[in-house]
């Protein structure tokens, strides 16, 4: 575990923009110092990674926030697609160096204005944020969200995860008790609600996430306690089953 100024001398990322990311739901600590101060494991410095690469990209964070907590997000397409996308920026770039060095060398102006065409960035950039939001649900949970600030979309995800968080407290009992199911029933009903249509396929997808590691077992189970995704999971699988 590294605390925030750790992660900050490492990343070049400052402290205030790290406590900014924990207080939106971008990138919450995975734990806290007897003192109060931030942690961070691999899983967030992962997603840190991941929400900078978008930054790189220049995309709002309200997007980066929509499309790395989409249960459709494939991370390997999404870092191929930043990788094409920084080479086009690399490609651009260059252009624009040649052409500041050819006037340089000729000591007056080059009729040459194709360096500053960003056409084929633009182009490429639409249709991968397309991809990304491809899904009814993502493109439901837009809908949903658009006219919300960005407290309200805030305190959504924490009603979320408290309700999520819950199951740790549930685990002396058998995931398929009735009080366990009601819980997983209540979590589906929110999600369609405040999200999308959350059919008992997505649910299971989502369940599968929770406890597949990463940023949402490590945020789970920081909120709920050890074992809280991993149970949720169990009883999200005999809910939709």
């Amino acid at each position: 575990m590294m605390t925030v100024n750790e992660v900050s001398k490492r990343t070049g990322v400052s402290i205030r923009t790290l406590q900014y990311y924990d207080k939106i739901g971008l990138l919450r600590a995975a734990g806290r110092t007897e003192a109060g101060y931030r942690l961070y494991d691999d899983a967030a410095l992962e997603r840190l990674q991941q929400i900078l690469l978008f930054r790189e990209l220049e995309f709002p964070l309200k997007d980066i926030q929509k499309i790395v907590e989409n249960s459709a997000f494939d991370r390997q397409k999404a870092l191929e697609q930043q990788i094409t996308l920084l080479t086009l920026k690399k490609q651009h770039l260059e252009d624009l160096i040649g052409l500041a060095q050819k006037i340089r060398s000729t000591g007056g102006m080059v009729m040459d204005f194709t360096a500053f065409d960003t056409q084929k960035i633009k182009k490429y950039t639409e249709q991968a944020k397309k991809e990304w939001g491809e899904t009814p649900e993502y493109k439901e949970f837009e809908e949903k969200t658009a006219h919300k600030t960005e407290k309200e979309v805030k305190d959504m995800s924490s009603q979320l995860m408290d309700i999520v968080a819950a199951f740790g407290g549930m685990q002396s009992k058998d995931p398929a008790d009735s009080e366990v199911q009601a819980q997983v029933k209540k979590l589906q009903e929110f999600i369609t609600e405040h999200y999308y249509n959350c059919s008992k396929v997505i649910l299971n997808q989502l369940g599968q996430m929770y406890e597949a590691g990463g940023a949402f077992t490590e945020n789970i189970n920081a909120a709920g306690g050890a074992g809280a995704a991993e149970f949720a999971q169990k009883a999200i699988e005999i809910y939709c089953k």
